[in-house]
């Protein structure tokens, strides 16, 4: 399998696959490059060349005890981009993995990337503050600990089977398949690495990185997402940013880029091609 030794010695696994411009997808907590199987399936289709890895910590990735922080993962993809020289490419983030491109196109993108898109992502920034007020209180995030310390297993089916997918809502069916690939990838990372991402990306404030971006970034978001509100991530989101395109699905929530691939997917197309 492919990997990346970074420089203090992880090894970032990744998936490359065809030719073309580059696509480099940023997969969220606390998933794997499997998340984006659809995505680099139906862009390898239309002549795209397709890049995931697995965040450290997380998938086939190094089971890291450091560097579990955002401008930690900014360099690692920084690394990444270098290694494999990506040029005039996109960066594609869902939820954590949008907060990942948010840092990396801000930081390290400048001269690297064409165009940015941010799906269910969770800058600005998701804690409550007075600088927040419509952020989520802090045990939100405490019991999202305390149920991943008490047992990450049935946590990591519990997710996926209720509020992720929206499979909590009533008259929306559950894909079992779809449960179980979740819990799959979240089981393969290490419970080090993916306890300490729930503070990355619940606290880490992205509001100045936004500011910096001058890239098109497209920010979708859905407005049933009952993992990252819509109204305190997405809309504030394009506010800040300099060249923003904004849309809303209407009931659609978190997970939409796996139950609603044949929508989003196509909206991503037009957008890169724009």
């Amino acid at each position: 399998m492919p990997s990346l030794t970074v420089q203090d010695g992880t090894q970032i696994f990744y998936k490359d696959w065809g030719q073309g411009q580059p696509i480099v997808f940023h997969h969220g907590w606390p998933l794997s490059a499997d998340d984006w199987d659809t995505q680099m399936l139906f862009f390898l289709q239309h002549g795209y060349r397709v890049i995931a890895h697995d965040r450290r910590g997380h998938g086939r990735s190094t089971q890291t005890s450091v560097g579990n922080d955002m401008d930690t993962y900014a360099r690692d993809v920084a690394e990444l981009v270098t290694a494999l020289d990506l040029r005039d490419a996109i960066h594609i983030g869902h939820s954590t993995g949008g907060g990942e491109v948010t840092r990396y196109v801000a930081r390290h993108g400048k001269g690297r990337v064409a165009k940015a898109v941010l799906v269910s992502a969770i800058p600005p920034v998701m804690l409550k503050s007075e600088r927040n007020p419509g952020g989520l209180p802090i045990e939100v995030f405490d019991d999202l600990r305390q149920q991943f310390a008490t047992s990450r297993a049935q946590f990591y089916l519990d997710v996926p089977g209720g509020p992720f997918y929206g499979f909590n809502r009533p008259g929306v069916k559950t894909i079992d398949g779809v449960v179980h690939n979740w819990w799959r990838q979240g089981m393969m990372g290490g419970a080090l690495a993916q306890y300490e991402c729930i503070k990355v990306f619940s606290e880490t404030d992205l509001t100045e990185d936004l500011e910096m971006i001058d890239v098109p970034t497209l920010v979708l978001h859905g407005d049933d997402d009952q993992i990252v509100p819509y109204q305190d991530a997405a809309l504030l989101s394009a506010k800040i940013l300099k060249n923003a395109t904004l849309k809303i699905y209407p009931g659609y929530p978190h997970g939409m880029l796996t139950t609603h691939a044949d929508v989003l997917n196509p909206d991503i197309l037009d957008f890169i091609k724009s």
